[in-house]
C-alpha cells in the first residue's frame, strides 16, 4: 500500500476528483499519456484512474452535451446528507442530492458555494478516495477562485472547520480572486492541481497531445502553477512544487 494511501480521509479533506467527459477514451488516452494513469472500469461508463495500482482520479462520461465538461473535487463527509442541510442552511445550493455509488462505494452529491463554484461531497463507503496523492501524476491541490474571498473563507470555515483551521488542518484547498489569474467576468470556480515535476516540460506535452494552456506558469504560495484544458475542454493545473 502506497505510504500516503489513506484509509479515511477526515471530513472537508478533497478527497477525490472525476473529469466528466464527451469521450472517455479520448481522456485516458490523454491522461495516460500525460501523467502515466492505466484504467479500469469502475461502475457505469466510468473508469477509475491508477498510478502504480493505486486510484487517482475518475473519468466518466458525460451523459447530457449540455452539461460542462469539467474536472469536480470532492470533499470527504462522514454524512452526505447532514452535510447537504449545512450548505443549504448556509447559503448554497444542492445541485444533486446525496446518491449511491456502485455496489456500496459511497455516495456522493454535487453542491455550490453562494457564489455558485460547484464542488462534490463523498461519503466513503469500500472506497475512501485517492490511493495516492501529493506526487507527480496526482491529486495535489484545489484551488478556488472567488469573487469575495472572505465570504467564501466564511463559507467553508464554518462548513469545514477543522479540516481548514483545525489542529491537524491538511486542507489542500485555498482560495483566491478569480482576477488574480483569469478575467474578471469568469464565473468562481475550483480548479483541481496534479502534481508534476517540471511544469514547463509537462506544459510541452499537454500542448502536443491538443491541450491548451489557460494561464501561466506563475508563482503561488503553494507553488509553481499552470492551468490547462485538456483536448476536449476540460480545466485543470499543473503544480511544480
Amino acid at each position: 500500500m502506497a505510504e500516503n494511501r489513506a484509509s479515511a480521509y477526515g471530513e472537508g479533506v478533497p478527497c477525490w476528483v472525476d473529469a466528466q467527459l464527451p469521450d472517455v477514451e479520448a481522456g485516458k488516452r490523454f491522461y495516460g499519456e500525460l501523467f502515466g494513469w492505466t484504467y479500469e472500469d469502475a461502475y457505469g461508463s466510468t473508469v477509475w484512474a491508477r498510478l502504480d495500482g493505486e486510484p487517482v482520479a475518475a473519468l466518466a462520461h458525460k451523459a447530457d452535451g449540455r452539461l460542462p465538461t469539467v474536472w469536480t473535487v470532492y470533499f470527504s463527509t462522514p454524512d452526505a446528507e447532514a452535510t447537504s442541510r449545512r450548505i443549504l442552511a448556509a447559503g448554497g445550493q444542492i445541485v444533486t442530492a446525496p446518491l449511491p455509488v456502485g455496489d456500496g462505494l459511497g455516495g456522493s452529491a454535487l453542491a455550490t458555494d453562494p457564489e455558485g463554484a460547484v464542488f462534490g461531497l463523498w461519503q466513503p463507503g469500500t472506497h475512501p478516495g485517492f490511493g495516492r496523492r501529493h506526487e507527480p501524476g496526482t491529486f495535489a491541490w484545489a484551488e478556488l477562485y472567488a469573487r469575495d474571498t472572505a465570504a467564501v473563507n466564511a463559507f467553508y470555515g464554518h462548513l469545514f472547520h477543522d479540516a481548514l483551521f483545525g489542529p491537524d488542518a491538511d486542507p489542500d484547498f485555498g482560495r483566491a480572486p478569480v482576477a488574480d489569474v483569469f478575467p474578471a467576468e469568469m464565473p468562481p470556480h475550483f480548479v483541481v492541481h496534479f502534481g508534476v515535476e517540471d511544469c514547463e516540460a509537462v506544459l510541452g506535452t499537454v500542448q502536443r497531445l491538443g491541450g491548451r494552456v489557460q494561464a501561466g506558469p506563475f508563482e503561488a504560495s503553494y507553488g509553481t502553477v499552470a492551468v490547462v484544458t485538456d483536448n476536449q475542454g476540460a480545466s485543470f493545473a499543473l503544480l511544480q512544487r
